[in-house]
C-alpha cells in the first residue's frame, strides 16, 4: 500500500520544467449529466447545451470573493453557457454557519460539504451527481452512500508546517525540524528573535482541527481510525494519537509560541505576517501555500515539511481531499448547478490556483513546496470514508467535529485529561442513546 501511494505522490509531484508560482458500487442515480438536454433548451455551440438560469454558490473562500477570481471562474463558465449567472457568497465562519444553512434551506444551490456531516444526512441535503464526473478522480467514494455519490473533491491535499525561510534564517535556524524536539527548539529561537513562532489561528477555530479530528487518523497511521473509535467509549485519551496532538499545541500555546491575541479571528492578517516573516510557521495543508505567496511572499521564501510530532525522525502525512462540493436538494436549477461542479473542479483552474494537488489521478502537480515536501520522505495515507457513526455520535454528543471549537477548550484547559474525561462521558451518553 505504502508503495502505491508514494508512486501515486511521485506522479503528483513531478514538477514541470518551468515553474511560475475515495470507484465503488454503481448505481442509477436522480444526477443529470451536464450537457444532456432538457427538451426546452436549445443546443449551443459545440456541441453544448445551452442552459441557462441563475445559481447561487456559497463558499469557504472569502478571499476569491473578495479578490475577483470567482468572478473571473464565472467568466470561463458563462463561455460554454451563455445564459447562466453565478451568484457568490462567502461565509467567513463556512463550518458553523453552512450547518445553519442546510437545516433552513439556505444552502443556495451549490456549496461545500461540511466535513461534520454523517454520509446518512447527504440524500436529506444534496442532489446526487452522475457517475460519470467521478472517472479517474481520487476519493470517488467519499461520498458514497447507498450507491450514490454525493459530493466530488476539490483538490487534494496533505498537510505540514508551511514556513517563511527568511524567518528562519532571521532566528539562526539553518536545518528544517525532523524531530518533535528539533520543532520546539526552532519555536523558541523564532521567538527570541520577535518572531511568531508559529501562527495557530486559535481564533478562527476551524484551523483548530487541524490538532485533533484532521490529523488524528494519520498520525495513528490509520485511514479507518475513526471509524474504529465507533466501538470505543472513551476515544479522547492523552496517549493516543489525539493525546498526542493536543500536547504539541498545548506546548506551543503554554510557551507563548503562538499569536498574543488568541481569541480574535485574524486569519487574513495572519497571511500577510507569514508572508512578510513575522510569523515563522502555520501547520495547515498545501492550499495555503499560494495564499501566502499572494499576500507578497516570494514563491521561493515559503516552504513546506512534514509535522515532526514524534522524536522518531519517520512520520505520517495525509493523502486527503479538501472540501467535496455538491449540489443542494433545494437547487431549482440542478442540472446548471452540476454543470458547474463539473466544470469548477475540472476546467476553472481553482484547483491549481488554490495550490491543491489535481482532482484527476493521471494529472501533474506543479507546485514547488510539494516536491520539497516529499523529499522528507513521509509515509504518505490516503483517507478513506468514515463509518457515519463517528459522526453522528459526534453531533448527538455536540462534539464538533470539523468546526474546532471542541478542540479551543481543551487546549486552553487546566487539565487535558479533565478535559478529554468530560468530552468521553459525552461522548459515551451519546453512544448509548444511538443505541450504538
Amino acid at each position: 500500500m505504502k508503495n502505491r501511494l508514494t508512486m501515486l505522490l511521485l506522479l503528483l509531484f513531478t514538477v514541470s520544467s518551468i515553474l511560475a508560482a475515495c470507484g465503488g458500487n454503481k448505481a442509477n442515480d436522480a444526477g443529470t449529466t451536464p450537457g444532456a438536454s432538457t427538451g426546452s433548451e436549445t443546443a449551443g455551440t459545440e456541441g453544448e447545451t445551452e442552459l441557462g438560469g441563475k445559481l447561487k454558490v456559497l463558499t469557504h473562500r472569502t478571499d476569491l470573493v473578495n479578490d475577483g477570481m470567482l468572478d473571473k471562474y464565472e467568466e470561463a463558465f458563462k463561455a460554454k453557457y451563455p445564459k447562466a449567472e453565478i451568484e457568490f457568497e462567502g461565509l467567513t465562519n463556512y463550518a458553523q454557519d453552512i450547518q445553519v444553512r442546510l437545516t433552513t434551506g439556505e444552502a443556495g444551490d451549490v456549496l461545500m460539504i461540511p466535513t461534520g456531516l454523517a454520509t446518512s444526512e447527504y440524500p436529506k441535503y444534496f442532489e446526487p451527481l452522475p457517475d460519470a464526473m467521478f472517472e479517474n478522480v481520487y476519493f470517488a467514494d467519499n461520498t458514497l452512500f447507498e450507491g450514490k455519490r454525493y459530493g466530488i473533491s476539490t483538490g487534494v491535499n496533505t498537510q505540514g508546517i508551511v514556513y517563511n525561510k527568511k524567518a528562519f534564517e532571521a532566528a539562526g535556524i539553518d536545518k528544517v525540524p525532523g524531530t518533535l524536539d528539533e520543532l520546539y527548539a526552532a519555536a523558541e529561537k523564532l521567538k527570541a528573535a520577535d518572531i511568531i513562532p508559529l501562527y495557530m489561528n486559535f481564533g478562527a477555530q476551524w484551523t483548530m482541527g487541524n490538532w485533533a479530528d484532521n490529523s488524528a487518523w494519520y498520525v495513528a497511521g490509520d485511514p479507518q481510525y475513526h471509524s474504529k473509535l465507533v466501538s470505543e467509549e472513551a476515544p479522547f485519551q492523552v496517549d493516543n494519537a489525539w493525546g498526542t496532538l493536543a500536547q504539541i499545541a498545548r506546548t506551543f500555546v503554554q510557551k507563548e509560541w503562538v499569536e498574543k491575541d488568541l481569541y480574535t479571528n485574524n486569519w487574513e492578517i495572519s497571511k500577510g505576517e507569514m508572508a512578510a516573516g513575522k510569523a515563522g510557521m502555520y501547520f495547515l495543508g498545501n492550499w495555503v501555500i499560494p495564499q501566502v505567496i499572494g499576500a507578497g511572499a516570494a514563491s521561493e521564501d515559503i516552504g513546506f515539511f512534514p509535522l515532526p510530532y514524534d522524536n522518531s525522525g519517520k512520520y505520517n502525512a495525509p493523502l486527503g481531499s479538501d472540501y467535496f462540493v455538491a449540489v443542494s436538494k433545494d437547487s431549482q436549477n440542478k442540472e446548471l448547478a452540476t454543470a458547474w461542479v463539473e466544470f469548477f473542479v475540472k476546467e476553472s483552474g481553482y484547483v491549481e490556483d488554490s495550490g491543491f494537488m489535481p482532482i484527476i489521478k493521471t494529472a501533474e502537480s506543479t507546485i514547488p513546496q510539494l516536491a520539497e515536501f516529499q523529499s522528507f520522505n513521509p509515509t504518505l495515507i490516503e483517507s478513506e470514508a468514515t463509518d457515519p457513526k463517528f459522526n453522528e455520535i459526534a453531533n448527538k454528543a455536540q462534539i464538533g467535529i470539523g468546526t474546532g471549537d471542541y478542540v479551543q477548550e481543551y487546549v486552553v484547559a487546566e487539565d487535558l485529561q479533565a478535559a478529554f474525561d468530560k468530552l468521553n462521558a459525552k461522548w459515551k451518553e451519546a453512544k448509548t442513546a444511538l443505541g450504538y
